[in-house]
């Protein structure tokens, strides 16, 4: 790689990312960026916190090897059992100059001002749900007006979406029954967040069974907007992260395979190269 190539890095388990990615892009084309997709060790959602750390470590490590000095984990799950051991153990010793961004923290960000009620649902993996991150990130950024978070796992919604199968009547049915679920716990309820970032695909048939007057937080644009924020305030970063509007794309899975997908996520072309990882 060149020295002059130092992209931004964006991880994800697998496809969902591309979710971030796409909201990246628009928001901040100018930079340089890799996206890596660890296809073949997919999904994340229901492995231990050390398998989940490990896998998204070595990911990291990956993506500094290709020249990129800032890496945002754009999957739920790896922000929820990973970010805060590689920010805190692994980058003091080992890159102490590097920085790793989550999608967890911004969206959070946006509740106090979204929510009238002061209840917040939560959709996400059952690895995501586990952690408690949402509950205890919420419970940190309003520690005076306490917002009550119910959360729900959707265990079905990630195989929905990865095996291209949004318009079939079986997703549907499985939105129908989580958000019936979600509601139950919780009538009160006036802010949802997708708290996987696969979910934006779904958004159409979950507008269909949300209730009236509930919003939905799509992560995408939130954490793009957070980013160019970061970007605008920490100078040297922004020095540091290369701007020729070039993309690569990098799978531990077949490249082909990833490809077919991908661009239903991106909405454009795209052609990878596979890698291996670990």
């Amino acid at each position: 790689m060149s020295e002059n190539y130092q992209p931004i890095g964006v991880f994800d388990s697998g496809y969902g990312g591309l979710t971030i990615f796409k909201e990246l892009l628009k928001e901040l084309p100018q930079y340089d960026y890799i996206y890596l997709g660890d296809n073949a060790r997919n999904p994340y959602g229901t492995r231990s916190f050390e398998v989940v750390y490990e896998y998204t470590w070595q990911a990291v490590q990956h993506l500094f090897e290709q020249g990129c000095q800032l890496v945002v984990i754009a999957c739920n799950t790896a922000s929820a059992k990973a970010l805060r051991n590689i920010q805190q153990l692994d980058l003091p010793v080992t890159y102490p100059d590097r920085r790793v961004l989550g999608v967890i923290r911004p969206s959070i960000e946006m509740i106090p001002e979204m929510t009238k009620t002061g209840h917040v649902g939560v959709l996400g993996t059952i690895g995501t749900v586990l952690s408690g991150s949402y509950p205890l990130e919420i419970a940190k950024i309003s520690p005076d007006s306490p917002i009550t978070v119910v959360q729900e796992a959707c265990p079905m919604w990630v195989p929905i979406v990865e095996n291209n199968l949004i318009n079939s009547l079986g997703a549907a049915s499985f939105v129908e029954e989580n958000l019936a679920s979600l509601f139950a716990k919780d009538p009160l309820i006036d802010t949802v967040i997708l708290g996987c970032t696969h979910y934006p695909l779904l958004s159409e048939i979950i507008y269909r069974f949300l209730p009236p007057g509930v919003t939905l937080l799509n992560q995408g644009p939130v954490v793009a907007e957070k980013l160019k924020d970061y970007l605008s305030r920490h100078h040297e970063m922004d020095a540091r992260c290369s701007k020729s509007g070039r993309r690569d794309y990098f799978t531990t899975e077949s490249s082909k395979n990833f490809d077919l997908l991908a661009n239903l996520f991106v909405g454009s072309e795209v052609k990878s190269q596979h890698v291996k990882l670990g």
